[in-house]
């Protein structure tokens, strides 16, 4: 299995990426599923915008979007996070950076085994889980 972490035009570089990589593996196994390859790419603004236009037709920034290229029960992507949008979220929940990082990408994660956050149920549901996973990640 391999997670990839690449840094397009941010300052912000990850801690712990070993921790962080084997906890991203156990999050797919816990739902069943097989790691299969992962890019996780940290961006600004500007570029998950055009991302969010050309791909989503969407006009919003957002902090994270997954693409799934899953095959059957392996999971594979990339997965962008917005490092911009996650400071601001940082400092709006009051979280540490770090924390809100690491939430981001178990939710991209979660997106790509299945889950969904379009309803508040579906988004309770996913944010126990980032909760959980985040709450593990912390007691290492």
């Amino acid at each position: 299995m391999s997670i990839r972490i690449f840094y397009d035009e941010v300052e912000y570089r990850l801690k712990k990426t070993r921790i962080i990589k084997n906890l991203i593996i156990e999050v797919i196994r816990n739902e069943s599923k097989i790691p299969d390859g992962l890019n996780f790419i940290f961006t600004r603004d500007k570029d998950l915008m055009e991302i969010n236009k050309e791909f989503l037709k969407s006009d919003y920034l957002t902090d994270v979007i997954a693409f799934d290229y899953n095959a059957k029960n392996k999971i594979r992507g990339e997965i962008y996070i917005n490092v911009d949008a996650v400071k601001r979220n940082s400092v709006k929940y009051k979280v540490n950076l770090e924390d809100e990082i690491i939430r981001v990408m178990i939710h991209g994660v979660l997106h790509l085994t299945g889950y969904d956050d379009k309803t508040s149920e579906e988004k309770k549901r996913m944010r126990k889980l980032e909760n959980q996973w985040l709450k593990k990640f912390n007691s290492q």
